[in-house]
């Protein structure tokens, strides 16, 4: 099967997702005039060492944000997020969290998730999550179509909860994290291997 995405795929749903697969989930966390919020965004990954950077993509709008959703709207307001890693123990939280709730709703709070305060930045954090880094934006680039931004962030902080540490290196498989994968499917993070590079 070939297809043009301007063209269509004539499938049931698009396939792109399941193409791009697994991606992790950054957890936004966000504060406001509102409040605070927080969203999964499956468009996310980390993209630079030095300085520290990571990004996110968010892809639609709610008619009580204009052009985007709440992440994005108080992006612009205060200039600061916090990325939350998601462990599988946090997978009925993390979806509840994904819900097109009203602008002002503490999504903490409906997913029954303690709050913990940034250290660097003045921003809210999934207190118990397996990591978070505090992030200052760096630039929100618009892409093409109605709804596509892309934020980019420094990080200038990093909490590590120290049961995910095993002889001094931060361990996937303590915690296990979800991973989005098409539609509406998800995968854990279970094994893990280890390659050397050529030259190593």
């Amino acid at each position: 099967m070939f297809y043009r995405p301007e063209e269509g795929h004539g499938l049931p749903h698009n396939p792109l997702n399941a193409i791009v697969a697994p991606r992790p989930i950054g957890w936004i966390s966000t504060r406001g005039t509102l409040g605070d919020n927080l969203a999964p965004y499956s468009f996310f990954n980390a993209v630079a060492y030095e300085p520290p950077q990571v990004m996110f993509a968010s892809t639609a709008a709610k008619e009580d944000r204009g052009d985007t959703k709440d992440t994005v709207a108080q992006l612009r307001e205060h200039g600061v997020f916090c990325v939350n890693v998601v462990e599988e123990a946090m997978c009925d939280a993390m979806n509840v969290t994904s819900g097109p709730w009203e602008a002002g709703r503490d999504e903490f709070e409906m997913a029954g998730l303690e709050k913990a305060e940034c250290e660097s930045i003045d921003c809210p954090r999934v207190a118990r999550a397996p990591a978070a880094l505090e992030c200052k934006v760096v630039q929100i680039v618009r892409l093409p179509g109605e709804a596509n931004y892309v934020t980019f962030g420094e990080v200038v902080g990093v909490h590590l909860r120290d049961d995910c540490l095993v002889d001094g290196l931060f361990d996937v498989t303590t915690f296990h994290p979800l991973a989005r994968l098409g539609y509406r499917d998800y995968t854990v993070v279970r094994d893990k291997f280890t390659l050397k590079r050529p030259g190593e």
